[in-house]
């Protein structure tokens, strides 16, 4: 019998128990049947049958399902539906140990990150006009972000001794009233020097605030929903068809620290993550893509 055909029947009779023996709705049979084909797929790709599956197999399983872009809930239901299978295994005698016993979807699991591409980076940029005063505290702006990976909310809460241009970092107060410092690059660093010599003055028209990046009419700091707005626009003219918002070039600051080598510790850090679980949804981004080149390129996948 072919791998493809035991995996077939043995899913197939497990449906069967579950619409007989448990009266599931055919809403729910259908969701329980693509989970374990996904299973199926999986296990076959690995070259493995399903009822040679150990923990660990099962795990990458949801780590590739997460990578790919399913759910929370969805996920939550991937779980659900292999543990139901390997127990219903397991009873069959089909297994000698259930290696779904325990399987969780992770605790602080959230939906993937979405990330810009390095050259949509490039392209968003390059969007701002920096001959004049507002497109040059744009490119500042958007330079900075990208260098830093801060939340919006630290971004334009930075004052004026919180950056440091000639050390190289700058300092924010996170969640929590925690303080952090965070790396500055020279290409950031330079933006912002031009920033504040050529437009930051001819922004300013009362009392010099405190706020590094202040609003067009230069009285206040700029706000978070201006921001936003601003970034679209750019995202827009730069043409890039992805979501777009500050915490998208948050998570891009991180996904190419990542991908690059970068240390998760360091990464965390900068980031301002409490907890490493938090920086760790990064590691199933690389994973699906080292998973691709792999796929692509061995000769022997």
């Amino acid at each position: 019998m072919s791998m493809k055909h035991a995996h077939d029947d043995v899913i197939v009779n497990y449906l069967r128990h579950l619409e007989v023996e448990r009266r599931l709705s055919p809403h729910t049979l259908n969701g329980y049947g693509r989970d374990l084909g996904r299973l199926r797929a999986f296990a076959a790709a690995r070259g493995r049958q399903i009822t040679a599956m150990d923990r660990s197999d099962l795990e990458a399983l949801v780590r590739d399902a997460m990578a790919g872009g399913l759910s929370p809930t969805s996920t939550g239901r991937l779980v659900a539906a292999v543990r139901g299978f390997y127990r219903y295994l397991r009873r069959r005698g089909d297994v000698g140990e259930n290696p779904a016993d325990d399987l969780h979807a992770p605790r602080t699991f959230v939906s993937l990150p979405r990330f810009l591409s390095t050259s949509d980076v490039d392209a968003l940029l390059a969007a701002p006009d920096v001959s004049t005063p507002g497109g040059l505290r744009d490119r500042a702006l958007i330079e900075v972000l990208y260098a830093t990976g801060l939340r919006v909310s630290e971004l334009v809460s930075l004052r004026l001794p919180d950056v440091r241009l000639d050390q190289g970092y700058v300092q924010c107060l996170g969640k929590g009233r925690k303080e952090r410092i965070v790396p500055l690059g020279d290409v950031a660093a330079g933006w912002v020097k031009r920033y504040l010599a050529e437009a930051r003055p001819s922004l300013v028209t009362r009392k010099d605030p405190p706020w590094l990046f202040v609003s067009q009419r230069g009285a206040r700091r700029l706000s978070r929903g201006s921001f936003w707005q601003i970034l679209k626009d750019y995202g827009e003219a730069a043409g890039i068809r992805a979501h777009l918002s500050p915490h998208v070039l948050r998570h891009s600051f991180a996904t190419h620290l990542l991908e690059r080598g970068a240390d998760l510790r360091a990464i965390q850090a900068m980031l301002g993550h409490a907890d490493l679980s938090t920086t760790q949804i990064y590691t199933h981004v690389l994973e699906a893509r080292l998973r691709q080149v792999y796929d692509t390129f061995h000769p022997r996948r």
